[in-house]
């Protein structure tokens, strides 16, 4: 029961991993539906079609009693519920974990939304943006940018999301071991909170302080990547002590190696602005092939910078089959990314297109018993849509 991104992407990483997805979606569909370009049908668009493959798609009037009594029939067959709604909203709908432990007493019970109920916060709606700014990664940016601004991307969601994915598969662990089911919570605001300060707890480390929270390296103005004399970008990064002796041999400055500002990665650390503008003014002095068959072959990190375009093909992508293309029956040829880890015997796979709005209401709801006779008449009392199956 989850809608946006943060839930529908950790319900689809489990679902390429091989669990059989049930989306209970309200008549009106996941808000999502309506994000992003589109083929021919407006409830199928980009932002949808990205977070919601390997599903199958149910479209309940879950304020209707008829409507809560099917996803209670649905939730009975399911290992684990998985939420997106605040708590209380959950509770108002009767399908609080108290109620779901009824009829499904070995349940994993997921909740993922803004701050954890056991907080002052707790009642408070999120977006991604608002997460950002609460966790301090808005703030990060400030240190940078010279004004607090939003990551182009929602960094909230998607790491909630591989949050949810980790506490789900451990419960699961934990009930195969012990056959108890459980309830998680798993609140953005902590989860990332706890995601920003792994690096930037820094001197709050100590009581008391031995220095001021943030990772000094990551906030250094001069931390870019590098323009090349051809105008083109590049990200190097002699890091190491052996990286950074590498660099200045094969940059023809060896006094940059000896200079008592760099010769450590300690040192370098103290002086980083310093150190970030000496690499910077070194690479813009060649072309980015020329720097690409200079350091190709050496220890030093390096990799040219792509645009989001760029990616598609990028030839570590093409070369791995990272990027896969489906025929939709409505929707034309989509494409979408491979699941990014390699199981030896159990691997991730794309298994069932993205489900048009209740494409599965039919074939679900018989499975727990629903005759067609009641299909048709909770189709006729608006608790209900059905459509037609989509196959891969």
């Amino acid at each position: 029961m989850t809608s946006v991104v943060l839930g529908p992407y950790a319900c689809q990483m489990l679902g390429d991993l091989g669990a059989d997805i049930v989306k209970i979606e309200p008549l009106a569909g996941d808000t999502n539906r309506n994000l992003g370009p589109h083929y021919s049908d407006p409830k199928m668009s980009a932002l949808f079609l990205t977070c919601n493959r390997n599903k199958r798609s149910v479209a309940l009037d879950l304020k209707s009693e008829a409507g809560r009594e099917a996803a209670l029939k649905l939730i009975a067959t399911a290992d684990v519920v998985v939420h997106n709604f605040r708590p209380q909203a959950m509770e108002r709908l009767g399908l609080g974990y108290d109620t779901v432990k009824s009829v499904n007493p070995t349940a994993i019970y997921c909740g993922t939304y803004g701050y954890s109920k056991k907080g002052p916060y707790g009642d408070k709606g999120a977006l991604d943006d608002s997460i950002q700014a609460a966790s301090g990664i808005a703030m990060l940016q400030s240190m940078v940018e010279g004004e607090p601004r939003y990551l182009p991307t929602i960094i909230a969601d998607k790491t909630t999301g591989l949050m949810v994915v980790q506490s789900v598969l451990a419960a699961l662990f934990h009930r195969e071991r012990t056959g108890e089911g459980q309830s998680i919570e798993v609140p953005m605001f902590e989860s990332m909170v706890s995601f920003v300060m792994t690096e930037h707890l820094w001197g709050q480390s100590f009581e008391p302080p031995l220095d001021k929270a943030g990772y000094v390296r990551l906030m250094a103005s001069h931390r870019r990547p590098y323009k090349t004399a051809d105008g083109l970008y590049l990200a190097v990064l002699p890091y190491w002590d052996n990286h950074w002796g590498t660099f200045c041999s094969i940059a023809g400055k060896p006094e940059l190696a000896e200079d008592p500002r760099f010769q450590t990665m300690s040192l370098r650390l103290a002086n980083i602005n310093e150190s970030y503008r000496e690499t910077g003014a070194i690479i813009a002095e060649k072309t980015r092939q020329e720097w690409i068959d200079l350091l190709g072959e050496t220890n030093v990190p390096m990799m040219v910078v792509n645009t989001l375009d760029e990616l598609i093909e990028d030839p570590q992508l093409v070369g791995g089959g990272f990027w896969q293309e489906f025929n939709h029956p409505t929707e034309g040829r989509l494409r979408f990314s491979s699941p990014p880890m390699n199981f030896e015997k159990t691997p991730a796979s794309i298994r069932r297109l993205p489900p048009r709005l209740g494409e599965h209401t039919r074939e679900l709801l018989s499975e727990v018993g629903y005759e067609e006779r009641h299909l048709a008449a909770l189709q006729a009392e608006g608790v209900i849509q059905i459509q037609e199956e989509t196959t891969l």
